[in-house]
């Protein structure tokens, strides 16, 4: 501890981080550490090849972007690899579930942290519960099923219920069981992500890509006021418009959501073998992958249909139906399940391991981190987080909600491109086995541009993050800051209380 006990920007030593989940007379209390840099490459695949294919590329394209959807996702792609290079140097060095929320204990205060860590809450769960409403529709419009239960116009959505819980008691069940499913999910949408740029390349058209980037012109935005206008036009009173450059940047802030979720991996710390060597292979190889995959499959779908005749709800099946191969649209649709299944998983998993960290800190009451005896994982945090995203998934049409996910991701990329600077200051000696090249510039340069991403979504959604923050720092001062481990004394024995 380097502050006062009784101060919010109190901080945990990285010391104690590292050694909080040594074993306790011989017996070890804390996760399971069963994952290796495959496994870890497959839960980041996982949780970010999902919703953002299957959906943004069409919408992005036909109303923002055109053909330079690529450049879209390319842009994203690099502000999200300047983000994971952070964290795979964070993640190396202290290897814990948590996160960015640890990453920002040990450097700018328990505040911030309890901050950080209510972001993770929100795009966590919201983000599980808008796919499983998304899953639930692919499921009805590929079974024809009863729209009362099933899909966006339900009363109550049955199937968002259903796979939230199965996936849920898939992650309290154990880490090793959700490896294997997610594995398992992740090979077959990666399989159809290469059948759609194999067969769909014999089908592009040269011309479909003229003109690549659109010319300019005023978003049909400018007129629906300033809550759906971008946080820095409402600033500079700049005219909303799309194509052009500056709707290749719109896009780029909007499709940043495909690529949220690859930072769970970084949550798994804990349950890595050798994270120093697993942990910045895992972040970076996923995020590569994912990356290149986004931009072929961008490429091909622009040059087998014109932007202008794209689907904007179901892009890649519609395109191929445009050019005679419907068949392929069930290939695709089998995709888009299997992807947002393993979204949900990894968003419950994730959850649950920021959970047990802030309950070992004194911050959440202990039953709330409590470890399951035999499984190993959090039993409480799990189960809430379960129940919360079913009910949200059964009666809540998320809608443009979903941009809090982004939001709430870029926050998590600021605050732990900042914590790098400031923890290569306060403890230069530590041992880093992954380092940030050209630091302090990366992590600078990743934080400004988290930043001008984050001006670059609506009005509204600031309003609402600003609104969540406030409930959040309710709690912490409520009952956080007086319970915390460090405000007690009890920093020493933390993991004693989890277990005894």
């Amino acid at each position: 501890m380097t502050s006062s006990s009784g101060s919010p920007l109190r901080r945990k030593s990285v010391e104690t981080v590292i050694h909080q989940n040594d074993p306790v007379d011989g017996e070890s209390h804390g996760l399971a550490k069963r994952l290796t840099t495959k496994d870890l490459i497959g839960f980041g695949i996982g949780m970010i090849i999902g919703t953002g294919i299957f959906t943004l590329t069409g919408v992005q394209a036909k109303n923002a972007a055109g053909p330079a959807v690529a450049i879209s996702f390319l842009i994203a792609g690099v502000v999200a690899l300047l983000a994971a290079l952070c964290y795979a140097e964070l993640a190396s060095s202290v290897p814990t579930a948590g996160s960015a929320y640890t990453y920002a204990y040990t450097t700018i205060g328990e505040i911030f942290a309890w901050i950080i860590a209510w972001d993770l809450v929100l795009e966590f769960a919201l983000g599980a519960a808008v796919v499983s409403r998304g899953w639930s529709g692919y499921l009805q419009e590929a079974f024809n099923l009863p729209t009362t239960f099933f899909g966006e116009d339900s009363v109550i959505n049955l199937g968002g219920v259903f796979i939230a819980l199965v996936l849920g008691f898939v992650a309290l069940r154990g880490i090793q069981e959700s490896k294997w499913v997610t594995n398992t999910l992740v090979v077959i949408k990666v399989s159809v992500c290469v059948f759609i740029i194999v067969v769909g390349a014999f089908y592009v058209k040269s011309g479909n890509w003229n003109p690549f980037i659109p010319p300019s012109q005023p978003s049909a935005e400018s007129a629906m006021g300033t809550l759906q206008t971008p946080l820095w036009q409402v600033v500079s009173g700049a005219t909303p418009s799309v194509f052009g450059i500056s709707g290749v940047l719109a896009a780029a802030a909007v499709v940043f959501f495909a690529y949220s979720g690859f930072e769970v991996v970084a949550n798994l710390g804990e349950e890595a073998k050798d994270p120093g060597r697993d942990m910045p292979r895992g972040l970076i190889g996923a995020l590569v992958i994912c990356t290149v995959l986004y931009l072929a499959v961008c490429l091909v779908i622009t040059g087998m249909v014109n932007y202008t005749q794209i689907s904007e709800g179901a892009p890649l099946a519609d395109a191929f139906a445009q050019v005679g191969l419907g068949w392929a649209g069930v290939l695709i649709g089998v995709a888009a399940v299997c992807g947002l299944s393993s979204v949900i998983l990894v968003d419950i998993i994730g959850m649950g391991r920021i959970g047990f960290a802030l309950s070992r800190d004194g911050l959440l009451p202990p039953a709330v981190g409590r470890v399951h005896p035999k499984w190993r994982t959090p039993v409480g945090i799990t189960v809430g987080t379960t129940i919360a995203v079913a009910v949200l998934a059964a009666f809540v049409p998320l809608g443009a909600l979903a941009e809090m996910v982004s939001i709430g991701t870029l926050f998590a990329f600021f605050v732990v491109s900042i914590a790098v600077i400031v923890l290569r200051r306060t403890n230069p000696d530590m041992k880093r086995p992954f380092r940030v090249p050209f630091s302090p510039f990366v992590p600078a340069l990743s934080a400004v541009l988290c930043l001008g991403m984050m001006a670059s979504l609506a009005t509204e959604t600031w309003i609402r993050f600003v609104v969540w923050l406030a409930i959040g720092l309710a709690i912490y001062f409520g009952y956080g800051k007086k319970h915390s481990h460090l405000a007690t004394g009890e920093a020493s024995v933390a993991q004693e209380t989890l277990h005894h």
